[in-house]
């Protein structure tokens, strides 16, 4: 299950009058880890304007090709633009929300989902959640309908009885 950070835009209307407005503006970012960030760092970095980013990202990858054509230091090339690429995928859509954030997206609400038709079906709802009942041990308490005289009567463990042999 991921979960999905959910913000809306500047100057939207709160979840309790939901208009077409705020459904359209609004974003849901999945935390977790991302393949095409992974494969293509850089661009994926350019694609969601975080030029900062890509900038650093561009310039690691480039010394890091650089450190794997000199003889000895291939190792640390190959281990820096390993880590260029992870990071990237591991916490580039955190930055992408920062930048949200930081440009006045209202962070909104944090939902777990299996997928993102679920996420969006979550916030958008609003029907409230009925609280489950708690379940009581006296609910667990099964009795055993053995006529088996061959076997004991009494605790099992907290296993439940069963009637008839195997």
């Amino acid at each position: 299950m991921a979960s999905y950070l959910i913000l809306t835009p500047p100057g939207a209307p709160n979840r309790s009058k939901v208009s077409d407005r705020y459904r359209d503006g609004t974003r849901f970012i999945r935390d977790g880890f991302s393949w095409k960030a992974f494969v293509f760092p850089a661009l994926w970095m350019l694609y969601h304007r975080l030029w900062l980013h890509a900038v650093a990202a561009i310039l690691l990858q480039g010394i890091a090709l650089e450190l794997m054509r000199q003889p000895g230091f291939s190792a640390a090339g190959a281990a820096i633009l390993l880590a260029v690429h992870l990071l990237a995928a591991l916490e580039g859509r955190h930055a992408l929300s920062q930048r949200l954030i930081d440009r006045g997206w209202k962070m909104e609400n944090l939902v777990s989902a299996y997928d993102l038709a679920t996420a969006e079906e979550i916030h958008f709802s609003e029907i409230e959640q009925e609280p489950q009942r708690d379940i009581h041990s006296k609910d667990w308490d099964i009795s055993a309908n053995n006529t088996n005289s061959s076997r004991r009567s009494g605790p099992n463990f907290g296993l439940p009885g069963y009637d008839g042999g195997r």
